[in-house]
């Protein structure tokens, strides 16, 4: 018989929140149309990043195109794509990737992009089913569940976590199931390869 942590930890699964979205990503990138010469303005390389996040989350959701609310709106997205990824020079460090097709190019640029977008948006979905289902529980409820997550998935985690009478799952029990599922997805990529 399924618990309520089993039915959660189901409809957070990768294959239901990470997966499809990844296969619609993909789509994206390979739908494309990627310029054939290497960008060297500041500005085509803004165009494009622009043109591609409007594309790549028009395939995410599937629908036609994303409305149009200007190059700026779309850019400060984008920029926060990137600073995620790159950090504070965020700007400087992907422009000279693509400028200079080093460290990857602007494959890599997209690469990274499309991936940090992919799971903003599932984690955000993951987050809302986490947040209703922990929302739900009693105090004694929540515990119970921490405990149970520990006896079934204890074994993946680091011992520094399940130590004792792991304590920190359950004061960070919402962070620990929203990592379980980029951990699932991980354990099952990194197996795929062997």
């Amino acid at each position: 018989m399924s618990t309520r942590l089993d039915r959660l930890l189901k409809a957070i699964h990768p294959d239901i929140t990470l997966r499809p979205i990844f296969d619609r990503a993909g789509i994206a990138v390979n739908s494309f149309p990627f310029p054939d010469v290497i960008i060297t303005q500041f500005d085509q390389f803004k165009y494009l990043l622009v043109r591609f996040s409007q594309h790549l989350e028009a395939k995410i959701f599937r629908i036609e195109s994303m409305p149009e609310m200007g190059v700026d709106f779309h850019w400060s997205r984008c920029y926060q794509i990137l600073r995620q990824i790159y950090g504070v020079n965020c700007e400087k460090t992907a422009f000279d990737m693509i400028r200079t097709n080093k460290a990857g190019g602007l494959r890599e640029v997209i690469k990274q992009f499309t991936d940090t977008v992919v799971q903003n948006y599932a984690a955000a979905e993951i987050n809302a089913k986490i947040s209703f289902y922990i929302n739900d529980l009693s105090v004694p409820e929540k515990i119970a569940a921490g405990k149970e997550y520990v006896q079934k998935y204890g074994h993946l985690l680091p011992n520094e976590l399940t130590e004792s009478t792991a304590v920190r799952i359950h004061a960070n029990f919402a962070k620990v199931l929203e990592k379980h599922v980029f951990m699932v997805y991980h354990l099952a990529k990194s197996a795929s390869k062997l």
